[in-house]
């Protein structure tokens, strides 16, 4: 069965619609009786071919599929959680508190690893790395950071080469963002130091990880820190001119999550798209139709589900980070 995929105006009548979405696909055979609105903050040429393929098992469902920032959806689906069936996020620390909060539907046992899921409400269904990703032509001559303390090197030793071409996330506007900051805080002794000297150089601040892709790949700025290693392995005819490093020293992961609404009306058809997810990241011979990087099998990763995600999500907290944060990166 072959789906037509329609983009829709952020002017269309239903009030869902007001919100301005970076990018809104609706996936239809054009018969189908029943839309699933599913929320997600991951580019849509990612989940297409998931959706396709969920599709194909499926008589009488369409899917729209709305992306905003990780950020942004938590408050759109935390004001309005009727609106939507299947909730997305990459940032795993907005996803457990709105799990926590009771907004996410208990589903039972799907079948998945208990390091994966909490509560069999929220299920993880990838793992992906925080990478320092470089343009190659820009290091031309010189050493190519494999570690934090590398890049702070390598960044002091060039001042003047890397002024203004230095791109990480905005924390203040990204949830992934503050996700990955938070952590490298944590557990790596250099970030503050590395922060320091990121901001010294004027650093360029984006609030997803495709935009400083695409910046990273045009040439306007050279190092790209804590960008989605997927995001950028995903450009096609651009690997002769980026590479995507893991910090030796410790690489920052994170597990991108689906839960379904607690007030969907299709609870069926929303179960039924996060059990496809479970299913096709273990699934290898059907590695085609997800472009995402799977749960690793051998076990679960430093960072898992569970209530020490939203430390860092206190007020207080929350508030004493980000002024650092900007003291560090805005001088």
């Amino acid at each position: 069965m072959r789906y037509i995929f329609v983009l829709i105006s952020a002017l269309w009548a239903q009030p869902i619609l007001a919100q301005k979405w970076e990018d809104q696909r609706l996936f239809t055979d054009g018969v189908a009786s029943h839309t699933l609105r599913i929320l997600s903050n991951t580019d849509t040429k990612f989940f297409a071919p998931i959706i396709e393929n969920f599709l194909s098992t499926q008589q009488s469902v369409s899917v729209d599929y709305l992306v905003t920032s990780s950020a942004e959806l938590y408050d759109i689906f935390r004001t309005s959680p009727e609106k939507f069936d299947v909730v997305i996020s990459s940032a795993m620390d907005l996803q457990f508190k709105l799990t926590n909060d009771g907004y996410a539907l208990a589903l039972g046992d799907l079948r998945h690893p208990k390091w994966a899921q909490w509560r069999q409400s929220l299920f993880a269904f990838s793992t992906e790395p925080a990478a320092i990703v470089i343009n190659r032509a820009a290091f031309k001559g010189t050493p190519i950071p494999r570690s934090r303390q590398d890049l702070i090197e390598v960044l002091r030793a060039h001042p003047k080469f890397f002024h203004g071409r230095v791109g990480t996330y905005d924390v203040r506007q990204s949830g992934l963002g503050y996700f990955f900051a938070t952590q490298d805080a944590r557990v790596s002794e250099t970030y503050w130091r590395l922060t320091e000297v990121i901001g010294s150089l004027d650093a360029r601040l984006y609030c997803c990880s495709g935009d400083m892709i695409d910046d990273l790949v045009s040439g306007k700025i050279a190092v790209a820190y804590n960008v989605l290693g997927s995001y950028a392995a995903a450009q096609e005819n651009v690997q002769s001119l980026i590479e995507v490093i893991l910090p030796s020293n410790f690489p920052t992961t994170m597990m991108r999550s689906a839960f379904v609404s607690r007030k969907t009306n299709l609870p069926d058809a929303a179960q039924a798209f996060v059990q496809h997810l479970v299913n096709i990241q273990a699934d290898s011979a059907k590695a085609e139709n997800f472009p995402l990087p799977p749960l690793d099998p051998n076990g679960k990763p430093a960072i898992s589900l569970g209530p020490a995600l939203m430390t860092y999500l206190d007020r207080l907290k929350r508030q004493t980070f980000i002024q650092e944060w900007e003291r560090a990166i805005i001088q």
